[in-house]
């Protein structure tokens, strides 16, 4: 079997994170969307120097379209662990993809004690843990329903937190040299214990790396 239908995905290893996962995103997203990024796209990534070093951040983008998660782990440096709501790995083939590519099942309603320590367990690798605040995609020119989970996961793993502003992604090209996308990645957030404070500084963020203007809803979630 090509993958374990038994098998809890939203519980990771560290030893899970291995080269074959590695080889696998590279392969996938640095090559196979890398060459639709350039050639249909004609990508333009600002900011890598402000990458840090080691892996204890949280990359964390705006969110605009399904191709979002590979072409952020095409563009980093590490490797990057997505979540990746739970629903999706009810397919069986959506299920071996998305395991070979590193990302785990979580519930998008609740951040649960398996997601936590999935989290630690990143850390404890040479990965990097990726989430998108929104919880969903956005629409494009204005940042809304942003949740305050990734500020929660990054207080409990002292993590900094790194912004990444997304443009152009929503727009479906296929002929090349058609489309545009930008990828600015800012300083990271410095950790702090008060996870509203740090989901003001990505907010602000965002809105300076993209030009979107932030529009909080009334029934915006902001607990975890």
């Amino acid at each position: 079997m090509f993958w374990d239908k038994d098998k809890n995905y939203t519980k990771r290893d560290a030893k899970e994170f291995n080269a074959w996962r590695a080889f696998m995103q590279v392969f996938v997203c640095k090559y196979f969307y890398g060459i639709r990024l350039k050639f249909v796209y004609r990508i333009e990534v600002q900011g890598l120097e402000n990458v840090p070093k080691d892996n204890r951040y949280i990359v964390c983008p705006n969110h605009l379209s399904t191709l979002d998660p590979p072409m952020i782990a095409a563009v980093m440096p590490r490797r990057v662990s997505f979540m990746a709501k739970k629903e999706l790995f009810e397919n069986p083939f959506m299920r071996w993809w998305l395991d070979w590519l590193g990302a785990f099942a979580v519930n998008r309603e609740s951040l649960g004690p398996s997601t936590i320590k999935t989290v630690m367990e990143i850390r404890k690798s040479n990965w990097v843990f990726g989430i998108f605040p929104q919880g969903t995609r956005g629409v494009p020119g204005t940042i809304d329903h942003v949740t305050k989970g990734f500020a929660g996961l990054a207080k409990i793993t002292k993590c900094d937190v790194l912004p990444v502003g997304i443009v152009g992604t929503d727009e479906v090209k296929r002929i090349p040299f058609t489309g545009k996308i930008i990828v600015k990645i800012g300083k990271p957030i410095p950790y702090n214990d008060n996870p509203d404070v740090v989901v003001d500084k990505w907010i602000e963020a965002i809105q300076d790396l993209t030009g979107f203007k932030y529009e909080p809803k009334i029934d915006e979630v902001k607990d975890v």
